[in-house]
């Protein structure tokens, strides 16, 4: 699945003056890594509830974020199933994610993550099993997150994706066969 990097873009730049929300797992990163949610739980009016992805909630809603974004909503309503938090996080040059797992992020585990760069560069080392992954602006990437990964941000540009998580349900492995 691929998406115009440019519509894409387009739509970031509206949302870069917005109040984005520092990743509250400090342990995890050096630099800035921030957040804005684009869905988040239901009934959550503050940045930093509708960002926590909740391994308990169940209802889901768009923020008024996502709300100005219509390019943005069109790539969501591509996903034939069901979405949970969608966020775009933020990483900022010269930062570093610290290798990590994210336990319950596989097909195994129940939950998916897909990541669609918006903005990045050639530059950006994304490793994941310490095996680095090129991503490109546009395109849907599924990773196994529970499996250890990293990324360091080496280069000059704001590294931008749009991060989306939904439960293991059939359609999801339908979409994951095809």
């Amino acid at each position: 699945m691929k998406f115009s990097p440019q519509r894409l873009l387009s739509d970031l730049e509206k949302l870069e003056g917005s109040d984005w929300v520092a990743h509250f797992v400090t342990q995890n990163y050096e630099g800035e890594w921030d957040v804005l949610p684009l869905r988040g739980p239901k009934g959550a009016e503050h940045p930093v509830m509708m960002c926590y992805s909740d391994p308990s909630c169940d209802s889901f809603e768009d923020t008024p974020f996502l709300r100005e974004c219509e390019y943005f909503q069109k790539v969501l309503g591509e996903f034939p199933f069901e979405l949970h938090a969608v966020r775009l996080m933020s990483l900022s040059p010269g930062s570093l994610i610290k290798e990590h797992r994210d336990h319950d992020l596989s097909l195994d585990e129940g939950a998916v993550r897909l990541h669609i760069p918006i903005r990045t560069s050639e530059e950006v080392e994304f490793l994941l099993n310490r095996e680095r992954v090129v991503m490109r602006e546009g395109e849907c990437w599924y990773l196994r997150l529970s499996d250890p990964h990293s990324v360091y941000n080496p280069s000059t540009v704001t590294r931008v994706h749009m991060v989306i998580d939904a439960p293991v349900t059939p359609e999801v492995r339908e979409f994951m066969r095809s």
